[in-house]
Parts: C-alpha cells; sequence; structure tokens
C-alpha cells in the first residue's frame, strides 16, 4: 500500500474515490507544526531560528500519520500546491521521520488525470518556497507579537496590530479622511435634443466644446447664459466617423479578480468566496459520483492557462457556439504587477462538460453561482473578440461668427457577439445599444426641439468596499492573493471597520489605532514600504537569504518599539454618547464594547456602574406585534426573537415578516432586494410570496439577496 497525505479531509475523500485500494489518503488537517502560542518562539540571537512545536490537538493524529507510513512502501507528500503547503509537507517530513522516503507531489487540479500524473513524478521538497513561508511567519510573528501588547496598553484590551493587516487598515482610514476633506464643486451639464429634417425622433447631443476648446459650466448663472445663445444657434453636422471597434474578453480568474467579481456581483463577502471556492477546488458530493472536484486550484495570481485546456476549450466552443466563435490562436494574458507568481494556472473550470446548468441540482444556491461564474467567465476568455459599429458626430452649435458650441453624438452596435454569448442573458461587459445608430452626414443641417440643463457636483471617492479594496491592497502590493479575504475578516472582527451597506468604514478604535501606529510605526503602515516589503519576502523563492531580509528590518523596529512603549499615556478613546438616559443618575450613556459584545454604560463610572444591554429592534412580531430582537446565541449565532419574552416566546433563525402565511400558517421571512421589500414563506412545499403594500420600518435591517 502507498500512503499520500494531502491537508483537507474533503480533499482526501475525493483523491482517494480516483486511487482505488491501492492507496491510503489520509489528511493532515492544515499545519501540524507552527510556532508557539504563548511565547514569541523565534531566537532572535540566533539567526531568528523558528521554534516549532506540534499544533495543539494533533498529538493523536501524528500517531495514526507515523503508523500509516511505517505500513506505506511509499509516502507521496501532496498538500497544496504553494509556499504555505510545502512548509507543511516540510514539517510532516520532519515530525513522520521521512527521511528520503518523503515524497513531494502537485497539481493544480483534483482530477484523476492530474493526480495520477503527479503520482509519477515526484520531486524532492523545495526548501526556497519553505523558507519563504518560513521569513513570511517569522516577520508577521515579529511584527504582531511585538506591536499588539503596545496597542493593548496604550489603548485597550483584545486590540492586535500586523504587518499587512496595518497598512491595510490605514487604507481605509485614509479614504475617510479624503471623503471628510472633501469639498463638491458644482457643474452644470447641458443638452440639445436635435431633429432631422422630416424626423420626429429627436437626437439627444452632448455639449463639449466652445470654439474647439473643452467647456465647463460651473454655476447655475453661466448655466442659463449659455442656454440663451444656444437656442439662437444654427445646428450643423461638423463631423461623422464611423468606425469599427473590438472588445476582448477578461482574462480567467486569478484569486483577486475572483474574490472582487465573487463579492460585487454575487452580493457574498470576500471570505465567502473564498470558502466556496475551497469547496468546489477540493470536491462537492454528488449523488452517484462522490466526492468531486470542479475548479482548479483557487489561490493563484497567474492568468495562464494550460496547452490542454486551451485544445479541450476550443473544440467545445466549436461543438457549441461555431467555428467563428474560437480564435485561430488560443488567447494569451498577461498578469497585471511586477511580482506575479506564474507557478499555477488561472482558475478554471476542470471540465467545460460540466456546465453549471448541469451542475444546478446538485450545488447550492451560492456554490452553483460562483461555479457559473468561474465557469463563464473561463468559456468567454477562450473565444473571439465581440465586434461593433462605432460612430462619433461632432455637431456645431453656431451662435455667431465669433462663437460657435460644440456638441457630440456616440454609440455603437453590435455586429458580432463574440465572446458575450458565454454569459447568456447576463449584462454584457461593454455597453451596446441594439438601437440603430443614427444616419447623419456631414454638412447635414438639425432642427433645435429643445435644450436641457442639468446640476451636478463632483463627488468624493467612495469608500471601499470588498471588492474595491482588495483591488486597492493588490494594486498597492499589501498582502498576498491568499491573504486578502483574512484581512477583510480581521479588521471586522477586530472592530477596526465595520459596514454601511457594501461599504467598509472605519470605526472610531480602527482610526485611533491607525493614528498612534503613524506617530510610532511610520514605516509598518507605510504603503511603499510594505509593499517592497512583500517584494523583498517573494526574492526568497529565488533563493535570498530569508534570515538577512529579517536583520535589515529588526534594529530599526526594535528602536520604534522602544520609543513606543516610553512615549504617550494611554491614549482616550472617543466614546459614542446615545440618547438613552441613566435611569440612576440622568446622564446620557454611551456605548461600550466588552467580552460579549456591545452595550450601554453610564459616563460617571465608577459613581454610578448602571449598564444596560443593546436592543436593536427590526421588525414587528407576526405572533403579538411586539418588537423583534435581534440576538445572539452563546456561540455566536443570530436569531431574532420577541421582545414581550418570555410572555411571547416566538423566534426565528431568519428575519421574520410581520405576519404569518395566510396559506399554511408558517412563518415568513422578510426580504429586500433593490428597496423593495416581499415576504416568502419558509415552508418549502408552500413559498407563497407577498408583495406588501408599504415597506416595512425594518427595511435597513432586512435580509439582503
Amino acid at each position: 500500500m502507498k500512503l499520500v497525505i494531502v491537508e483537507s479531509p474533503t480533499k482526501a475523500k475525493t483523491i482517494q474515490k480516483y486511487l482505488g485500494q491501492d492507496y491510503k489518503v489520509l489528511a493532515s488537517g492544515g499545519h501540524v507544526c507552527d510556532l508557539p502560542e504563548k511565547s514569541l518562539g523565534i531566537e532572535i540571537e540566533n539567526d531568528f531560528k523558528p521554534e516549532y512545536v506540534l499544533v495543539k490537538d494533533k498529538k493523536e493524529l501524528i500517531k495514526k500519520l507515523k503508523q500509516a507510513s511505517k505500513d506505506s512502501e511509499a509516502v507521496f507528500l501532496a498538500t497544496d500546491p504553494d509556499r504555505e503547503g510545502e512548509a507543511i509537507s516540510w514539517h510532516l517530513s520532519n515530525v513522520l521521520e521521512l527521511g528520503d522516503r518523503a515524497k513531494r507531489i502537485e497539481f493544480n487540479e483534483i482530477s484523476s488525470k492530474a493526480v495520477n500524473a503527479a503520482l509519477k513524478n515526484p520531486r524532492d521538497i523545495n526548501m526556497n518556497l519553505v523558507n519563504a513561508q518560513q521569513a513570511r511567519r517569522v516577520m508577521d510573528r515579529l511584527v504582531g507579537y511585538k506591536i499588539s501588547p503596545i496597542l493593548n496598553q496604550k489603548i485597550k484590551q483584545g486590540l492586535s496590530g500586523g504587518r499587512v493587516q496595518s497598512a491595510a487598515l490605514k487604507m481605509i482610514v485614509d479614504r475617510e479622511r479624503e471623503i471628510r476633506a472633501f469639498v463638491p464643486e458644482e457643474y452644470w451639464n447641458i443638452f440639445a435634443m436635435l431633429l432631422k429634417k422630416g424626423k420626429t425622433a429627436a437626437l439627444k447631443a452632448a455639449l463639449s466644446d466652445r470654439n474647439g476648446k473643452k467647456i465647463k459650466i460651473s454655476n447655475g448663472e453661466e448655466a442659463e447664459a449659455v442656454l440663451a445663445k444656444l437656442k439662437e444657434a444654427s445646428y450643423i453636422v461638423d463631423s461623422v466617423k464611423r468606425g469599427v471597434s473590438k472588445s476582448r474578453p477578461n482574462a480567467p480568474f486569478t484569486t483577486s479578480t475572483l474574490q472582487q467579481d465573487g463579492s460585487s456581483r454575487l452580493q457574498i463577502t470576500a471570505p465567502e468566496v473564498m470558502k466556496i471556492a475551497q469547496q468546489l477546488y477540493e470536491g462537492i458530493d454528488i449523488e452517484g459520483e462522490g466526492h468531486t472536484a470542479l475548479v482548479t486550484y483557487i489561490r493563484t495570481d497567474s492568468v495562464r492557462v494550460s496547452p490542454d485546456a486551451q485544445v479541450a476549450a476550443k473544440e467545445y466552443i466549436v461543438n457549441h457556439f461555431g467555428s467563428e466563435y474560437a480564435p485561430e490562436k488560443p488567447n494569451i494574458y498577461t498578469a497585471k504587477g511586477s511580482n506575479v507568481q506564474d507557478a499555477h494556472e488561472a482558475i478554471r473550470p476542470i471540465t467545460l462538460d460540466r456546465t453549471p446548468e448541469s451542475m444546478k441540482s446538485k450545488l447550492n444556491r451560492n456554490q452553483y453561482r460562483l461555479y457559473k461564474l468561474i465557469y463563464d467567465r473561463f468559456l468567454a476568455s477562450q473565444m473571439t473578440d465581440a465586434v461593433y459599429n462605432t460612430l462619433n458626430v461632432h455637431i456645431d452649435g453656431k451662435v455667431s461668427e465669433e462663437e460657435t458650441y460644440g456638441f457630440k453624438i456616440s454609440g455603437k452596435t453590435v455586429i458580432f457577439k463574440g465572446y458575450t454569448v458565454a454569459y447568456e442573458n447576463e449584462k454584457e461587459e461593454d455597453e451596446t445599444s441594439d438601437d440603430k445608430l443614427p444616419n447623419l452626414e456631414e454638412g447635414e443641417e438639425l432642427k433645435l426641439k429643445e435644450l436641457k440643463s442639468e446640476q451636478k457636483f463632483t463627488k468624493a471617492p467612495p469608500r471601499y468596499t470588498d471588492a474595491t479594496f482588495i483591488k486597492a491592497m493588490e494594486e498597492n502590493g499589501i498582502g498576498r492573493p491568499a491573504t486578502y479575504a483574512t484581512v477583510v475578516s480581521v479588521l471586522a472582527k477586530r472592530e477596526y471597520t465595520q459596514k454601511d451597506g457594501k461599504q467598509i468604514v472605519p470605526t472610531a478604535l480602527g482610526e485611533t489605532v491607525v493614528a498612534f501606529m503613524e506617530k510610532n510605526f511610520a514605516d509598518i503602515v507605510d504603503v511603499q514600504f510594505t509593499a517592497s516589503m512583500e517584494n523583498e519576502l517573494d526574492a526568497v523563492v529565488n533563493g535570498t537569504e530569508w534570515q538577512k531580509i529579517i536583520e535589515d528590518f529588526y534594529p530599526p523596529f526594535v528602536k520604534s518599539l522602544n520609543k513606543a512603549y516610553a512615549g504617550e499615556k494611554k491614549v482616550k478613546l472617543e466614546e459614542e454618547v446615545t440618547d438613552v438616559i441613566c435611569d440612576k443618575c440622568g446622564a446620557n450613556m454611551v456605548v461600550k464594547t466588552g467580552k460579549y459584545g456591545k452595550f450601554l454604560a453610564c459616563p460617571n463610572y465608577p459613581k454610578c456602574k448602571n449598564i444596560k444591554n443593546i436592543v436593536e429592534s427590526v421588525g414587528k412580531c407576526p405572533r403579538c406585534g411586539g418588537d423583534i430582537i435581534k440576538k445572539k446565541t452563546r456561540n455566536g449565532k443570530v436569531f431574532y426573537g420577541c421582545g414581550n419574552y418570555p410572555d411571547c416566546d416566538f423566534m426565528s433563525w431568519e428575519l421574520p415578516a410581520p405576519i404569518f402565511c395566510p396559506d399554511c400558517r408558517h412563518v415568513m421571512r422578510m426580504i429586500v432586494k433593490d428597496q423593495n421589500v416581499r415576504y416568502v414563506c419558509t415552508n418549502k412545499n408552500c413559498n407563497k410570496t407577498i408583495i406588501p403594500e408599504k415597506e416595512p420600518s425594518a427595511e435597513n435591517t432586512a435580509e439582503k439577496e
């Protein structure tokens, strides 16, 4: 028998199905060794040597793996094909005392073909990859382990700082500062509704220039003056430019672009995107087939596609769409950025024969939606360009011999849909119109039907969403693709950020932490410094001595630490004052955060020790009409209960509508989409839907689709 060790139990099930009885596939459950939890675990005076210990609760597993390895004629370490996976294989080899028996294999997809090919081509453990992981782990441990206690001492307990986390938080705080400092500027747009001779349908033309120079109208008085002149102007087509444009499909997904599209288009968080993607990669339990993997490795910043996959895609496209949709030569894409790791392919379906529709009944809703997103993007990436007719018209509004105002009309129509057919009924990636382009000729006179003006104001930069924040981290070189979702989660967990709809907003605590870090650890939160450090850490893969990077960083870092400890006293946090009056002393109560979340406390503590729970009403009870309160179990799971408890013991795991289903008397859940409210029966055999006449007050807190 031969032993194969992977990381995930789900992945083990999928691979076991492919290998059969000659192999035994076991899972390590991730890392088996790591730095200790309660001490630094780094010998600073000994070249920053890490002191690894067995991960808690892994002793029995190691015992099982040791016995299995002794009973096996060969041991294949098939952990994930990245630096983290390489380090796990290295630790396994050491802990299991495999020596020369350790055979490292890797594959980009969990398919029978890929796994068996890997088994035929084992290699030694790549110590450059291991050292790259060690360098990051040691660097992050030093920064986090040294800075977090200072934050706890100087600001409040329960805080943490980190090399990537702190720089990312500063990006969010800086954006908020920009928004606060922004002063909107007024401007006006002017449109002329013009008629062709003998036609009744008007053409809308936008004012663009005056005497050939770009025009900007800054206030209403200027707009009125221009409108008065344009009423008397004569309108003649100055130029007509017709052409053909092409739109190239986007590259297949990388980890970063998958998180961006997944969170923005599917309305789920980046961490949830990665959780679902991991399920699709490791394997889904499909009736009659067992555990089956659907997509290739999900942690990659490469847009490369294997030749075999290109050939298979072309064959599929020709058979299902026609040869005109398949390019003569495969589309080749170049990843953005200077620090791209090309070890793995882009994210793609393992086979195009497993269409999203064929999998719809076998996946849950979000698994299906994400699989469809990956499938469609890859299929489109291997297809021909979309082709459009384009039209750009310039119209002169002649006021006098000395003064002429220019207007523009532009548009495009589809000649050949190309790759956009892969997206079925979804909105095409390029805005197109099926309306015919206006038939205008140079020198043609047009008649003015109407003039329109609209007041506008310049907008501040928008707050980050999960998608735009991940894109910004990637563009600024902060972190690695595999860590983006984790950063988003940690900032929210530490209550440094909160969500306003989709937008990420820094809390007062988050802003306080950034201000403290800027004063005491400017390099750590400096985006350029952090990005250059990322480059140095990545260079270890190519053989750079990892200890040298730490040696250069650590001495100035220690100076900053000492200065921070000796510096300012405890930072006073701004407290959120509420309109809730303390019933013991009459003061306005403030929001505090404790072990179990937020609560109301009297600001006159310790003279007055009054505290209250924060009650969040999110709707009306369908049973008694009382307030529905959002609550949490001891494990942190959210549920909704009646505020009149114990007189009314109504509760629901989903946000309830204020009425029971009129057909089956089951609880109805409230759903809000695009500010439209509907009630849906939770009884799957009923599924009755009601559109209420008026939106309930709980609209802003209702379940979002």
